[in-house]
């Protein structure tokens, strides 16, 4: 998987916030084995003690877990894991909702028009 880096923003902080992504989006099962410290810093090209530093985070966070031989493993808590993907719509819909907003959208607009955008999806894809 690609990693991108943006300036201005601690490496850390975005390897945890694509590594949250990974987790919700599945891209990284429930349960799955995560590869090691070093494999995952490799990949990212970054230092170790950075990946380090952002898998404790993540693990902090309750996203990953350790077993003491066998390395690091994503939660398999169901919980968690609903909690972790209403957090981030909630920050995806704040986003999209302040930009319909500075347009000049109402919220009654907005909701209208978000009821009329799920209706027209493919019906596999709002199934999902």
């Amino acid at each position: 998987m690609e990693w991108n880096f943006k300036n201005g923003i601690p490496i850390y902080q975005q390897i945890v916030d694509e590594m949250t992504m990974r987790i919700a989006s599945g891209s990284y099962a429930p349960g799955a084995k995560l590869p090691s410290v070093r494999d995952l810093a490799m990949d990212a090209g970054v230092n170790p003690n950075t990946m380090q530093r952002a898998l404790a985070e993540l693990e902090r966070r309750g996203l990953v877990f350790s077993e003491r031989t066998s390395g690091r493993f994503v939660t398999k808590e169901v919980a968690v894991l609903r909690k972790l993907h209403e957090e981030l719509a909630r920050v995806y819909f704040d986003e999209f909702a302040a930009k319909l907003m500075k347009i000049g959208m109402s919220a009654t607009e907005i909701s209208e028009s978000i009821g009329k955008w799920i209706s027209e999806l493919p019906a596999q894809k709002a199934a999902e």
